[in-house]
């Protein structure tokens, strides 16, 4: 018969720590794995975070330079004044010259007109236009763009002065030089920005149509007594006797 073969006495234990050191060694893989799942669900989280966001800010970004007001009269009736207009003073029509139409005010009488257009704010707005003009002899029309109403800001080419002025109602209240050329489109941009104490900083320019836009504002103006709320505008002075044309007007808000 053969002899019983017995384990030393320490064999048990030998085999309770290794297997103490294999199930730690599984719960460890198993740690990793989990922390590597929640680390990949975090970043994927994270990313889709960060997607979200970028399109939200684009979404905002594309919103907040949409016009609020554009017209470029192309849609516009040929002799009428578009619905969306409000004519102060003055015979402004729908003119059409080959494919382009653009709003034209007449030649007669000599005054000053205009039409308002576009929301009524009381600052944080913007308008542009293209404006165009002619002289005769020593005879030159004014003209330009506003905002606030008719009691606003205006910003206007003086021909006769050589100047691009910025009134505030009827006073001016900055001016720069400004070299004027008579059968060409005009770009005008008038803004304001409404400030913590309540105050209105109004900024201008102006340039001839296909050269450079000026950077920054050559025309500013703090006002610690901004006007009412008013809607932006377009003006005009015949005083040379031929018609001046509007065209292109755009409103925005201003962040």
């Amino acid at each position: 018969m053969k002899a019983p073969t017995f384990l030393p006495m320490n064999s048990g234990a030998a085999d309770a720590r290794r297997l103490h050191i294999f199930l730690e060694m599984v719960t460890a893989s198993l740690r990793r794995l989990l922390r590597l799942e929640i680390t990949r669900v975090s970043r994927s989280a994270w990313n889709g975070f960060l997607m979200l966001s970028l399109c939200w800010f684009a979404i905002a970004a594309v919103a907040a330079d949409q016009p609020v007001y554009e017209n470029d009269f192309q849609k516009a009736g040929v002799g009428k004044v578009p619905d969306d207009l409000m004519v102060i003073e003055g015979s402004f029509a729908v003119k059409a010259e080959g494919a382009d139409q653009f709003l034209e005010l007449a030649e007669a009488p000599l005054d000053t007109f205009g039409a308002l257009f576009g929301p009524s704010e009381v600052a944080n707005l913007s308008v542009a236009a293209r404006i165009y003009g002619t002289n005769t002899k020593r005879r030159f029309p004014t003209f330009g763009v506003g905002l606030n109403g008719v009691g606003g800001y205006r910003l206007q080419v003086a021909p006769a002065k050589g100047r691009l002025e910025l009134f505030k109602g009827d006073v001016p209240v900055a001016f720069i030089a400004f070299a004027w050329e008579s059968g060409n489109w005009t770009c005008f941009k008038l803004q304001s920005r409404k400030g913590a104490d309540g105050s209105v900083t109004v900024e201008g320019k102006a340039w001839k149509q296909g050269a450079e836009e000026p950077k920054g504002w050559p025309l500013s103006f703090t006002d610690k007594e901004p006007p009412a709320a008013g809607r932006p505008a377009i003006w005009g002075s015949p005083f040379s006797t031929t018609p001046i044309r509007y065209d292109d007007l755009v409103v925005r808000k201003v962040e």
